[in-house]
């Protein structure tokens, strides 16, 4: 027992200054180590990159950067260093309405025609064995095989990030990857470096009450939401930029798991996410999204109240409108995982011609990263020649030699200008990729922050305050559990300064359950604006009501009617479900004596796998069932998870009267058939109270 708990702060005495952008800066003193390079050079800032001026573009010179960043990139072989966890299919883009306003590329001009590409959804902080439902962020990237080279939009299933410049990634992963000195946690979150680290960068708030909220737990890849996170430039044909965000938007909304419920599936199925994009293209339930974009032009950039170049910020719906232009079908799955889903390269930097950059500090020092990553991961600068990564369109350079090299050029030139072969490729001003001709600010280069970047609260104070009371309960809750998991007492103090400025019933709510006392708010570096809320970062609020790809379970044992099975599988389906069918031994002789096998043995198929469940089971097996901890299980587990149950007569005499179970309206016999399956196409939420304490 641990009854000496110090709330004191040691990092008050660390000499700890705030920048420009009110980022968190530890000076060295007398008594302290300076940091250097690994030249023995000194940093004078560990914070920001080297810029043209606060808000322009990140040099090249900037060695510290480039120094950090590529020895991180090579921290981890073969395997990534985050999204290591990962799942893929193929697919294809299809352009809806034209964008050839804004610019010039052919796959946004171009109506109708369907371009292949390769998506890849992956967890960001467990390695290649973890789980596929930790509460975390999701990758979402995109590959878009076009006519004018390839196009990778790299995201993820939230539209900011935890941090405003590139300098702090490596910082940010080493913070929540397993403790070095133990080695320990494994894809979580919820302990003490992380929550560290976090509490010091008050920039990291809008990432953080995301990853706290319901988006950090999708049910499946194709009801999460993707973001390409960063302003790019659009640039047309008389060379006018206009800025753009990019999202896709899944067909079926966006839909998640309940935390205890991910815990379990964690423990049953590791795979859930992956198994559920194998069997839904294998069914021909092919995941699709609507592509959109945000516009808006630098005079209306000026105008908002935070500056767009800032990653940890979004753009609200409201503010700026989601423009359907396309769709995304996912239609096949990889013939090969290696050679396709762990051999994929994505780079920010691959853009077609009419797509250029923003002087985002983040992406810019993507641009380099990623780039330098793939180098490490895939041992040659040859990787673009794997199939995967390989251009559907010609392509032709003077690229040669290097480990891996594939092609054979035939030829004595491999340079220009030269004058030995008339046929080697060329530049070309008419087709080629140009930078967009920008006019930067007046300024001085150096490592600083703009001040427009300081505001870290507003964002997400408007996040929480749109959110459903559901959905508040469960960040407040997510919160509550990730500090119980901390056991340093001045970070989770540090914490609960920061939820102040959110929200002061949030950090009430997680105060209680932690047992702790408000302390003084932390102190913002820019005054706390009160955003209008935006209906559109609900989950729970937007969810649609549909079966399509969800998956119900129905529970049988020997001698169980056969046409009462079928008759709810054939319901099921007609609405889109898919059906997999639950018993105590994996073959059983129904009522009308037709054998079958069980899609999964009871111990083995908990209900925390399915959306919706049945039970069709007789009187005797009832009673045999009613003795089985894992069928107890399977029942107590589907109420707490706010699903709908169908049951028969000895279901409910022998089962569901011993059980902490009202019957509510999700709770129905199997004669309700059609109320049944309308339920199944939702959670009944107000039922969560009864059955879990919430923060």
């Amino acid at each position: 027992m641990n009854n000496n708990i110090d709330h004191t702060d040691p990092a008050k005495d660390m000499n700890t200054t705030r920048g420009h952008g009110g980022e968190t800066h530890q000076r060295a003193d007398g008594d302290t180590k300076a940091m250097t390079t690994q030249q023995g050079v000194v940093i004078s800032d560990n914070q920001n990159s080297l810029k043209a001026s606060a808000r322009g573009p990140t040099l090249l010179e900037d060695f510290v950067l480039r120094e950090k960043i590529n020895h991180f990139d090579h921290e981890r072989i073969p395997e990534r260093i985050v999204h290591a966890r990962g799942s893929a299919a193929h697919g294809y883009f299809e352009l809806t309405e034209s964008l050839e306003e804004f610019t010039t590329a052919k796959i946004l001009t171009e109506t109708g025609k369907q371009t292949p590409l390769f998506t890849r959804f992956s967890t960001v902080a467990g390695n290649k064995g973890s789980k596929d439902t930790p509460r975390d962020v999701r990758g979402f990237a995109v590959k878009i095989y076009t006519e004018e080279g390839n196009w990778d939009i790299v995201g993820n299933n939230m539209p900011i990030f935890f941090i405003q410049d590139a300098m702090k990634f490596p910082d940010l992963i080493h913070a929540v990857k397993p403790e070095p000195d133990r080695g320990f946690p494994q894809a979580a979150s919820a302990h003490d470096t992380f929550w560290d680290f976090i509490s010091l960068s008050p920039e990291t708030m809008h990432n953080v009450i995301w990853l706290m909220s319901d988006r950090a737990l999708p049910r499946s890849f194709g009801m999460m939401e993707g973001f390409g996170i960063h302003s790019y430039r659009f640039i047309n044909k008389d060379g006018k930029s206009t800025f753009v965000r990019f999202h896709w938007k899944p067909v079926l909304g966006v839909q998640s798991l309940i935390w205890d419920e991910a815990v379990k599936i964690s423990g049953a199925d590791p795979d859930y996410n992956r198994r559920d994009l194998f069997e839904s293209i294998n069914n021909g339930d092919y995941p699709e999204w609507e592509f959109g974009v945000q516009l808006f032009t630098e005079e209306e950039a000026n105008e908002f109240p935070f500056d767009h170049l800032d990653a940890t910020k979004l753009i609200p719906e409201e503010m700026v409108p989601v423009r359907i232009v396309g769709k995304m079908v996912l239609n096949r799955y990889p013939d090969n995982f290696f050679a396709e889903t762990e051999q994929v390269a994505f780079c920010p930097s691959h853009l077609p011609p009419g797509i250029d950059f923003s002087n985002d500090p983040l992406l810019q020092g993507r641009l380099f990263s990623y780039l330098d990553t793939q180098l490490s991961r895939l041992g040659s600068p040859n990787f673009a020649q794997i199939p995967i990564n390989a251009p559907k369109c010609p392509f032709a350079n003077n690229q040669q030699d290097g480990h891996m090299q594939m092609h054979v050029p035939k030829t004595r030139v491999l340079y220009e200008p030269q004058s030995l072969d008339p046929t080697r490729p060329r530049e070309s001003i008419k087709k080629g990729f140009e930078s967009f001709h920008e006019q930067l600010d007046d300024g001085v280069k150096g490592r600083v922050r703009a001040e427009s970047f300081a505001d870290h609260y507003s964002q997400p104070r408007m996040f929480y305050l749109s959110q459903t009371p559901t959905e508040q309960a469960h960040i407040a809750s997510a919160y509550a559990f990730e500090l119980g998991k901390v056991d340093t007492a001045h970070v989770r103090t540090r914490m609960l300064g920061h939820l102040l400025n959110i929200d002061e019933d949030l950090a009430q709510r997680v105060a209680k359950v932690l047992g702790m006392e408000l302390p003084e708010a932390a102190e913002p570096a820019a005054p706390i604006q009160d955003m209008a809320t935006s209906e559109k970062l609900q989950t729970i609020g937007l969810t649609p009501k549909t079966l399509k790809s969800r998956l119900i379970g129905i529970l049988v044992a020997e001698g169980s009617k056969h046409s009462e099975i079928k008759k709810f599988e054939e319901a099921a389906k007609a609405e889109g479900a898919r059906v997999k069918i639950v018993a105590p031994s994996k073959e059983v002789v129904l009522d009308d004596d037709t054998r079958i096998q069980a899609d999964e043995r009871v111990a083995g198929g908990p209900s925390v796998m399915f959306d919706a469940v049945v039970s069709i089971i007789m009187p005797e097996q009832a009673k045999k069932l009613a003795k089985d901890s894992a069928t107890l299980d399977w029942f107590n587990d589907a109420y707490a998870h706010c699903k709908a149950i169908a049951y028969c007569g000895a279901t409910d005499e022998f089962i569901l009267s011993k059980l902490p179970i009202e019957k509510d309206a999700f709770v129905t016999p199997l004669a309700e058939l059609d109320t049944f399956i309308e339920n199944a196409k939702s959670r009944l939420w107000e039922r969560e109270p009864k059955v879990r304490d919430l923060a």
